[in-house]
């Protein structure tokens, strides 16, 4: 599957003791750079969430973000009265020394009573809470993947179709350049003959000018012979298409290979590019100056589109 790395996905937990909220961000990157953002409370989570993450993602840029919120007690709150009696005998006994020692206000009272129920803070409880909500977050965060890789495919693959067409083209034109440039050659020997000596037609017999002309022709279509390049362009076009439909190397399905799919394309971008390259170095006429330069554009469009797949 062709996922892209630039997706957003979130999620919320809750129980008696409150919520959690988890966050993933993901842009590209070459490698697998996590950067977290975890309130104190909750760092006990973090091993469990970078595992839930390392365990679906293998390259990208992840920004974690966890907020957290306990369930407000301040309205439920009831004041003990032995926890009462104990503070009134505390201020009596500071009174003795500090006659002018203020008692507690209610908020007060309360608000220590509030601290009271948050010192059961239970890291099982939280952690269990963040453990959901990554795997919630970690699920709406692979289909956004998923979709957006899907999209890019799409691109890829009109490109991939494009460059199908232009190699067709060059192919099917080949013989005619071949043709082309015998006769260019043929009317250039004659030219240059005559020019030289009138009747030189006369001391060259025609078994002998067709040998000179075929060997020219010979050497030239050495030369100008583009047919290994446009086969190794659609070898790596059927790879393509493989790739952008499964995600996989073709003979290769072992799960060291699933996720890797936009390293494998970047490869076969500089072998199709390395082909282009060739195929202009050799061109032999406008028109195939003109496709090696489309087919390194398309390339070129095709390999910024694979930088955002993981």
């Amino acid at each position: 599957m062709i996922r892209s790395m630039t997706a957003f996905g979130n999620a919320r937990a809750e129980s008696a003791q409150g919520s959690v909220t988890v966050e993933f961000r993901t842009v590209n990157s070459r490698f697998l750079d996590i950067n977290f953002r975890l309130p104190e409370d909750l760092r006990m989570a973090e091993n469990i969430i970078r595992e839930k993450l390392g365990a679906v993602v293998t390259r990208g840029k992840v920004e974690i973000r966890v907020n957290y919120a306990r369930t407000e007690t301040r309205a439920m709150a009831s004041l003990d009265p032995d926890y009462l009696s104990m503070l009134a005998a505390q201020l009596q006994t500071a009174r003795r020394v500090i006659p002018d020692v203020p008692a507690p206000r209610l908020s007060e009272l309360l608000n220590a009573s509030s601290s009271a129920e948050n010192a059961s803070f239970d890291p099982e409880i939280w952690t269990a809470m963040c453990a959901e909500a990554t795997t919630q977050a970690l699920a709406e965060l692979q289909a956004a993947r998923e979709r957006e890789g899907q999209r890019l495919a799409a691109i890829m693959s009109e490109c991939a179709v494009a460059v199908s067409t232009i190699v067709d083209d060059v192919e099917v034109q080949l013989p005619a350049l071949l043709v082309e440039h015998q006769d260019k050659l043929s009317n250039k020997l004659r030219d240059t003959l005559a020019a030289v000596s009138p009747d030189g037609f006369a001391l060259i017999s025609g078994p002998e000018l067709s040998a000179r002309i075929a060997q020219e022709s010979s050497l030239y279509s050495l030369r100008i012979d583009v047919a290994e390049e446009l086969s190794r362009l659609r070898s790596h076009i059927a790879e393509l298409q493989h790739l952008l439909s499964t995600g996989e190397t073709m003979g290769r399905k072992d799960k060291k290979n699933i996720g890797s799919a936009g390293k494998r394309l970047d490869f076969l971008f500089q072998e199709m590019n390395r082909e282009a390259n060739t195929l202009g170095s050799k061109a032999s006429a406008l028109s195939v100056t003109r496709a090696a330069i489309d087919l390194k554009l398309l390339i070129e469009q095709m390999r910024e589109q694979a930088q955002n797949i993981e």
